[in-house]
């Protein structure tokens, strides 16, 4: 499966967000919340942001690929749920505005395409049996 390899990715992004927050938690030696710390509060949300999409995006991935969706249109939405996921991290980390709208617009472009693809293929001659 294709969608294994994005799988693969979202868990390694996630597990460096992860890593930043314990990071700044042992810095700032705040065992739990953000302390009030900026950058601990940027990292909090850069971490959750990101647990907000990518596993829904990642099973709308699966199930698409799952009911026959071609190979290019996997990687396609792959690659851009994770150019704006990355967009997303930059921005947020530096401030940028144009990044970050860039990014979210990435994510949500790939989640429509993705959306439209399982409607698409869905298996709808047994969806709409009644027996």
């Amino acid at each position: 499966m294709v969608s294994a390899l994005y799988a693969v990715l979202g868990a390694l992004l996630l597990f460096k967000l992860s890593l930043d927050v314990v990071k700044l938690r042992t810095q700032y030696r705040v065992p739990f919340g953000d302390g009030g710390f900026y950058e601990l509060q940027m990292a909090v949300r850069i971490h959750g942001n990101a647990v907000e999409y990518i596993p829904i995006a990642l099973i709308l991935m699966v199930i698409m690929e799952m009911n026959g969706a071609n190979v290019w249109l996997v990687h396609v939405s792959g690659i851009m749920l994770f150019a704006g996921r990355l967009s997303h991290y930059y921005a947020l980390r530096h401030r940028d505005w144009f990044w970050r709208r860039s990014g979210m617009a990435a994510t949500y472009i790939s989640m429509v395409m993705m959306i439209c693809a399982n409607i698409y293929y869905l298996p709808w001659e047994q969806i709409l049996v009644l027996y």
